[in-house]
């Protein structure tokens, strides 16, 4: 039922971004490495990445997609809100964004960001910029609420699954072998693992996934695009380390199951789709791999019932959040 009054008067979509041309990945790459203790050649080794899709990420393609989803859902089914879009590392820019927001006279809007877990680099680092953008803006500055993150909800596990199952009919010729499933997330540092439920978190969306599923099948957690230093520690198993242990027993399939992304990041075209791909071609690995989130139905559906979940705690509350849904004082530091 829509609510008489929402208290807020904008939805924000946040992003991560990515380079739309040749010209733009080296300024898209220095700035998400800007203060990152990341080597130069680690930075020129994942340009020449995107230099293999002709400099072009889809991700903001898939944002522009999930906007259009979102406008019918939030107009037909939701709360009516205008649908701002800002980045974090390329065009459009969230402080761009939150300056024309504020130019529009928007006095307070609901953020959703396109991460689901909770880690420094994936919840924290995003409230830090929605805050330095709103700084930036100067006194009008809308006041902006971050929905809460949904690595368990309902309607993401169910989205999860259904792009599960889906990859295992891809392999319909090959049933007669042995099937494993390898979830994957973007690796972190330990460092900044120690001080979130990132990995725990990842576990129970997984198994979460699995049970919604119905699957018997094995499965195992893998980490995938680590960018730091050789002698730093991240997370792991490496995805490719966790493959050639599959192939150590002929006539395997693996599904990769990416839930730690919700759209297909230059990680996924190049680490799984390119990389993880030929490697189980050269081990004789059935492969296929599960969709990310995308624009699912189940997941947009999501997102609208999130943010009426944010209107009814705004309107239970008299307008103000309790924002202890989100980081703690000493949680989700950058490690």
């Amino acid at each position: 039922m829509r609510s008489p009054s929402t208290k807020y008067d904008a939805f924000l979509l946040v992003s991560f971004g990515g380079p739309e041309g040749l010209e733009d990945v080296l300024p898209f790459l220095r700035n998400v490495l800007k203060g990152r203790n990341v080597p130069e050649e680690r930075m020129l080794a994942v340009a020449h990445q995107y230099e293999l899709f002709g400099g072009r990420s889809p991700i903001n393609e898939q944002n522009r997609r999930l906007i259009s989803a979102l406008s019918n859902v939030i107009e037909f089914d939701g709360p009516r809100l205008p649908i701002y879009w800002g980045n974090r590392n390329w065009h459009p820019l969230l402080a761009d964004t939150v300056k024309q927001m504020a130019d529009d006279g928007i006095k307070r809007a609901i953020a959703f960001v396109t991460a689901g877990y909770s880690s420094y680099s994936s919840c924290r680092q995003y409230l830090e910029n929605i805050e330095d953008a709103r700084y930036a803006a100067g006194a009008n500055a809308p006041q902006i609420d971050k929905i809460r993150p949904f690595y368990n909800h309902p309607d993401f596990i169910a989205t999860n699954a259904d792009n599960l199952i889906a990859a295992f009919e891809s392999l319909s010729e090959q049933w007669g072998r042995e099937t494993e499933i390898i979830f994957t997330a973007h690796s972190i540092c330990q460092s900044m693992a120690d001080k979130c439920r990132y990995v725990e978190q990842l576990q129970e969306s997984a198994c979460l996934t699995v049970r919604e599923a119905k699957l018997t099948n094995k499965w195992r957690m893998a980490y995938q695009s680590r960018s730091g230093t050789p002698n730093q520690s991240w997370l792991e198993p490496d995805i490719n380390l966790c493959i050639k242990e599959i192939g150590q027993n002929k006539g395997k399939n693996v599904v990769l199951a990416p839930i730690g992304f919700v759209s297909d990041h230059m990680e996924i075209l190049y680490d799984l789709d390119t990389q993880a791909k030929q490697l189980c071609e050269e081990l004789d690995i059935g492969y296929a791999r599960a969709k990310t989130a995308g624009t699912h139905p189940r997941f947009i559906s999501m997102i609208n019932n999130l943010v009426m979940e944010k209107i009814a705690m705004a309107q239970e509350n008299n307008g103000s959040i309790v924002n202890d849904e989100f980081c703690f004082r000493n949680c989700c530091l950058q490690g």
